[in-house]
């Protein structure tokens, strides 16, 4: 099998599919290794790097892809500029793909679409179920992670305040407040970091499990009421609520939110879009100053004024949309997400070649187009809307 590692060209993502060590792994199980010229550049692993694990060096991504059985991709496909072609236009039928496709994201369905057409057989990082044998393959909470840490960082840094509390000659200075709606992995990971920086840390989510947590974090709990056969769906997730009970829960949230300085917004449902939880009426109420970082914008957003892959500023409030906030940690982001899509490849591979079953939950919850049709159940549902 050869394996086709090609340089990432969404502007200012740094990660790479596969770091050195990973590369070694892949050989060492009996596959042949392209990686595009400069692929690990910014994650500062180096074509030397790579060369000394095993890899062949390919001048161009044209190249990769028209060699390559399996393409390793950290985001999902573009347009390429340097070659006046979509990357999906250089693939080829029957060749897989594995990389973060977010089909259900309405911004992605024309290139799932293409997927399809060209009879690429792509597979989505952000569908692997949280179960005990996948967790090695998690690339999505290795990279919630990731954006848990950095997104309060990044919130810090545009809020026109102290974070902890400060005592001075002159007076003292309250501690920010910082609510973070979603308790998942980049949720939890976001109170530590808000509270080791000193904040008054809130949260909310409408499962009891994940409440729980963030309660031993010491993270104040803001109730929303959502009855919990209702919140939790199957291993755990967050349910998809109707939408008269997410008008419920956008009023509870309304009454918080007025006395936040940072919300920190990571409410996802596996594979589908991400529910709207603050709308633009709710962002008029925030402070002036405040900070909003919308970590679920890969999936649409849980505000509605998020603008994807940038930073605005909007009814005086500073919202964070950056979709590669994991590619800011561009080394320890790429050696997690490394190992988890070699985990997933090795799972995938018998005897040296990719063999899908079609049985299997994982390959049934990953897999997005085959055969030219699409079959991912989030993304077929959200392009019926």
């Amino acid at each position: 099998m050869i394996i086709g590692i090609p340089r990432e060209i969404m502007p200012g993502e740094a990660r790479v599919a596969a770091s050195p060590e990973a590369v070694k792994k892949y050989i060492t199980d009996g596959a042949t290794v392209l990686v595009e010229q400069s692929a690990g550049v910014g994650s500062y692993y180096l074509d030397e790097h790579y060369i000394d694990a095993g890899a062949q060096i390919i001048n161009s991504a044209e190249e990769v892809y028209q060699k390559a059985d399996l393409i390793l991709k950290v985001k999902e496909p573009l347009f390429n500029k340097t070659y006046n072609k979509h990357e999906v236009e250089l693939m080829h039928k029957g060749q897989y793909l594995i990389t973060f496709i977010h089909p259900a994201s309405p911004v992605n369905h024309e290139m799932v679409k293409k997927l399809a057409e060209y009879g690429v057989i792509s597979m989505t990082l952000d569908s692997v179920p949280r179960i005990s044998r996948a967790q090695s393959m998690d690339a999505l909470t290795s990279m919630s992670t990731c954006a848990g840490y950095k997104g309060i960082l990044m919130a810090a840094n545009e809020l026109p305040k102290f974070i902890p509390p400060m005592f001075t000659a002159v007076g003292a200075i309250q501690p920010a407040k910082v609510l973070v709606i979603g308790v998942g992995v980049g949720g939890l990971q976001a109170l530590a970091t808000a509270k080791r920086l000193g904040a008054t840390t809130y949260a909310t989510d409408i499962r009891p499990a994940a409440v729980e947590q963030a309660q031993s974090l010491g993270a104040k709990v803001v109730d929303l009421g959502i009855p919990a056969d209702m919140a939790i769906a199957e291993g755990g997730y967050a349910k998809e609520l109707p939408e008269d009970w997410l008008v419920k829960e956008r009023a509870k949230l309304t009454e918080v939110i007025k006395e936040m300085d940072i919300v920190f917004c990571g409410a996802l449902i596996p594979g589908k879009i991400a529910p709207i939880l603050l709308t633009e009426d709710m962002v008029k109420e925030m402070p002036h100053g405040s900070v909003i970082v919308d970590i679920s914008i890969d999936q649409g957003g849980n505000c509605e004024l998020t603008p994807p892959g940038t930073t605005e500023v909007k009814h005086g409030v500073t919202i964070i949309g950056v979709k590669n906030i994991p590619g800011t940690l561009a080394t320890s982001s790429t050696w997690m997400f490394a190992q988890n899509v070699y985990n997933l490849v090795k799972f995938l591979t018998k005897d040296g070649k990719i063999e899908l079953d079609m049985a299997d939950e994982i390959v049934k919850a990953i897999l997005v187009t085959i055969d030219g049709k699409i079959v991912h159940t989030g993304a077929l549902e959200a392009m019926s809307k």
